[in-house]
């Protein structure tokens, strides 16, 4: 599925460079400089292209280069559409390359707003209920802080100063927590801002399939993480729950991309089904399976909202996740999906925005 999804984008992204090649000659500056030679003509917008892509690869990274590129062939498109409207209806023929122009100015400003969504951060409320005896709980959950891409561990420790103002009794946390790209020095102070919070119940996370690393060229390792992680107070789940309080559990599911892992009901077979029943699951793809089990409440991350319009609802067309942001409910289990508090690589979020979540459960009185 996925190399079908990569060999789209690729199809896209060079198509995008030969449609964006024919649409900056139509510029006066380009097309005084070719003096009317077509071969010169595309060459020219080819190399300023090429130029500006290589600085933005150079600057950002080659994934935002190539996010930039395909926002503004989209923008190119709807302008061209556009201005094939007027002209139309008008009958008139423009001398300014009106295309251009409004594809630019459009593609920045939305760009620009897509940026102040991925690196702004909201904080998004929910209130639900049960009928178990688990009285009122306010949890604080955020995932995909992926450290080092959008704020570091110092940036990391400002959010949590900002969510410990909440007081919540607990804090949950689905998934990618460090990345590739994080360092020792970042995951440190992340870690030390999480012990540090005034929690009733502590903080708790479950591995989401970016933690462990993919790559072996950061300067930690997966054991140093999880040492660094404990060494804090912070609880690991990995396949595992704990009761706490004797009011409530919170399980932790391996991630699914990390090798065979228990079924949810195997999980959970010998939980007190009397006590409210808390789920991490990284990555929201197994909800027909946790809405037949005893689970809850399922927190999950790794959509990130959907990040960039128009391919936010693509996992769910594709069936990779079962929900692409927001709340659900199926049976007797609630579903919550973040968009997360941060981002991976790319450094813009236009179809969702930043943010961690604060749910206020209230149930029976004990």
């Amino acid at each position: 599925m996925w190399t079908i999804i990569i060999t789209v984008i690729l199809i896209a992204f060079i198509s995008g460079i030969i449609y964006m090649t024919i649409c900056v000659g139509k510029f006066e500056i380009v097309q005084i400089l070719a003096k009317e030679r077509k071969w010169l003509n595309f060459l020219i917008s080819f190399v300023l292209i090429g130029i500006i892509f290589a600085i933005i690869s150079y600057t950002m990274s080659f994934v935002n280069a190539v996010t930039i590129l395909l926002n503004e062939v989209m923008f190119f498109l709807l302008s061209g559409v556009a201005m094939r409207v007027v002209q139309y209806i008008s009958g008139k023929t423009f001398t300014v390359n009106w295309q251009g122009w409004i594809a630019i100015v459009g593609s920045v400003i939305y760009l620009i707003i897509g940026y102040y969504l991925c690196h702004h951060v909201w904080q998004t409320d929910y209130t639900l209920h049960t009928e178990k005896k688990a009285g009122t709980l306010k949890i604080a959950m955020f995932a995909d802080s992926h450290i080092g891409a959008t704020f570091d561990g110092n940036g990391f420790a400002e959010h949590i100063r900002t969510i410990e103002q909440q007081n919540p009794d607990i804090v949950l946390i689905p998934g990618d927590f460090v990345d590739d790209w994080s360092n020792k020095t970042d995951l440190q102070t992340a870690c030390k801002a999480l012990g540090k919070m005034k929690t009733k119940y502590g903080v708790w996370i479950a591995y989401g399939n970016h933690d462990e690393g993919f790559f072996s060229d950061r300067d930690f390792t997966a054991e140093e993480l999880t040492t660094t992680i404990k060494e804090n107070g912070i609880h690991l789940l990995v396949d595992e729950y704990e009761l706490i309080d004797n009011r409530f559990y919170v399980v932790g599911r391996k991630d699914r991309s990390l090798g065979e892992r228990k079924d949810i009901n195997t999980l959970l077979e010998q939980v007190n089904t009397e006590k409210y029943i808390i789920v991490l699951d990284h990555q929201p793809n197994d909800y027909d399976n946790e809405a037949n089990s005893h689970a809850d409440l399922v927190l999950s991350g790794h959509t990130h909202g959907g990040q960039l319009i128009p391919i936010t609802y693509i996992g769910e067309w594709f069936h990779i996740n079962d929900k692409t942001y927001g709340y659900e409910h199926r049976n007797k289990t609630d579903f919550i999906v973040t968009s997360g508090i941060a981002d991976w690589a790319i450094k813009f979020k236009t179809g969702t925005k930043s943010e961690y979540v604060i749910i206020d459960l209230k149930g029976v009185a004990l």
